[in-house]
């Protein structure tokens, strides 16, 4: 898809940014970002696999800072937090699909 001029922050749709996670084993694994959401003051990350094989379904993360301030995304830890945050991407999307 050709680059039409829209800043990192682009919530158009037509920006697909791919990023590369390491899981507990060290190995590297490519996710495309579909949407970031704003929840309770906190941002979290909707990701997809790029390797399709692996999972079609959508993971998870919340992004925080590092020892030295540098943005990283962490696993939420709190179920309560993720459900809040999987339901509110859910009716998103369902408003989206309407």
């Amino acid at each position: 898809m050709p680059h039409h001029g829209h800043d990192d922050g682009c919530n158009c749709g037509e920006c697909e940014e791919v990023i590369t996670l390491i899981d507990d084993n060290g190995e590297e694994k490519d996710f495309t970002v579909i949407d970031i959401i704003e929840l309770d003051g906190s941002e979290y990350a909707i990701l997809l696999p790029v390797d399709e094989e692996e999972s079609d379904e959508a993971i998870i993360l919340k992004f925080a800072q590092d020892e030295e301030g540098n943005e990283i995304l962490v696993d939420i830890e709190d179920d309560e937090e993720w459900e809040k945050v999987a339901d509110t991407w859910e009716e998103m999307m369902a408003r989206e699909d309407s």
